[in-house]
């Protein structure tokens, strides 16, 4: 038995609240039993390291679902439809990236049309990001 000093957290909550995240994830269970078309186009693209870099789809992070995260670059990519485009989803959507940023996340978004009609200009995009990642941005948040 150890004692509370020795304790290490297992590796999934390392990016979620610890009394949250059995409900959390069932519910990233479910969304990736349900993606929509959009988010199922794009995995197909970025799953797999064909970037060169491992993403997570419906990853618990904190308090939040996230579509697609790649942990070790600290970069977290939305695909929203469009009820982000009401008021009070917007709103939340803010919120929500604000409180990752301070996690040190970068949050990157498109619609479920950009990826479903300019996929090319979507993996630019990410591919992008990847390649500018703040390092300092990923040292300074490193902790939980």
């Amino acid at each position: 038995m150890t004692t509370k000093e020795e304790y290490q957290a297992p590796d999934f909550y390392k990016t979620a609240s610890p009394d949250r995240y059995e409900l959390l994830k069932t519910f990233a269970q479910e969304n990736r039993r349900n993606q929509t078309v959009a988010e199922s186009f794009l995995w197909k693209h970025i799953k797999g390291n064909q970037l060169g870099v491992k993403f997570l789809r419906q990853h618990v992070i904190y308090d939040y679902i996230t579509d697609f995260a790649a942990l070790e670059q600290k970069l977290i990519v939305e695909v929203d439809g469009g009820y982000h485009y009401l008021p009070e989803q917007m709103e939340w959507d803010a919120y929500r990236t604000d409180d990752l940023m301070k996690f040190g996340f970068k949050v990157i978004r498109f619609t479920n049309e950009e990826v479903l009609n300019n996929i090319n200009m979507v993996m630019d995009s990410i591919i992008y990001e990847l390649n500018h990642i703040d390092r300092k941005r990923i040292i300074q948040s490193s902790h939980w």
